[in-house]
């Protein structure tokens, strides 16, 4: 009798341990597939350029919500002023220029970058209509507000492509930043300047309502360096990148990388979110898309 309740005992301690070893196993497997913590802040930032409309978008129609308790964008003028974000560590994802990622890499920061997005935006603007494209700047004085900047390294080799050398053949003026350059052509104290859209649709639209005298988008950057440089006609620009602490995060990065498609994809089509989105904010901001 008591060898059967010994056994029965054994049992019953058997199926109850293998009970037990089977909910372990399966806590353990709900626990990995389980999502990560939401995050109490994700950081955004980028420029007064559309390569930031996606960042934008993602704060104002809560896009991250599943992976952040809020979303914030902070507004960058340059790219010193992004080194020293990146650097203090104060921003997680950035609209930035397309050779940022690569030299903090190769100063040992592990940053990434996640998409290029950006293939044309900079604009020559001048005042004098004979001025169709970079090639006719010769013994003018042409006016960068990126000083150190990529654009203006690709001034600086798509000249050379035309013949041209600073210093040489035409006056390269450097400002501390776009708002710097808008002011100076507004007051008629320079006469062709390099700026970004839509900083470039927002100064023809303010000089003709200001009754000024005439402006003309005279050629893209990327227009004249396909001119240039016929054989490698696609020009990398710009692109969105994270930060050296969130690069870690992967499945944020993923969740950030797919919202700025989505709007992208959105953004090509004539209907739907993305342009009713970017005429809504150029209505609030006074812009004209």
């Amino acid at each position: 009798m008591k060898i059967s309740l010994v056994r029965i005992s054994i049992n019953c301690v058997r199926r109850l341990s293998l009970s037990v070893t089977g909910l372990m196993l399966l806590s353990l497997s709900l626990h990995s597939n389980a999502a990560p913590p939401r995050e109490e802040v994700v950081r955004l930032a980028g420029p007064a350029a559309v390569v930031s409309f996606p960042l934008l978008h993602m704060v104002d129609s809560g896009a991250l919500a599943e992976h952040a308790e809020r979303v914030e964008f902070r507004l960058w003028q340059n790219p010193d002023q992004l080194r020293v974000l990146l650097a203090n560590d104060a921003i997680d994802f950035t609209a930035a220029p397309s050779n940022l990622p690569a030299l903090l890499a190769n100063r040992g920061q592990p940053v990434r970058l996640l998409n290029i997005s950006v293939w044309g935006i900079l604009w020559l603007v001048s005042r004098d209509p004979q001025v169709k494209g970079f090639a006719d700047l010769a013994g003018k004085e042409l006016l960068l507000p990126y000083q150190r900047d990529l654009p203006a390294l690709l001034v600086n080799e798509l000249l050379r492509g035309h013949g041209l050398q600073a210093g040489r053949d035409l006056r390269l003026r450097h400002v501390r930043d776009s708002l710097d350059a808008q002011a100076l052509l507004l007051a008629g104290q320079v006469d062709n300047v390099l700026l970004v859209e839509p900083a470039v649709s927002l100064l023809l639209w303010r000089n003709q309502q200001q009754g000024g005298a005439p402006l003309y988008r005279a050629q893209s950057l990327e227009a004249a360096w396909g001119q240039a440089f016929p054989g490698q006609p696609e020009l990398p620009q710009a692109g969105l990148m994270a930060s050296a602490s969130a690069a870690r995060k992967l499945e944020l990065s993923q969740a950030v990388e797919r919202a700025y498609a989505l709007w992208r994809a959105g953004a090509r089509t004539t209907r739907g979110p993305a342009p009713n989105w970017c005429i809504g904010i150029c209505r609030t901001c006074r812009w004209r898309p």
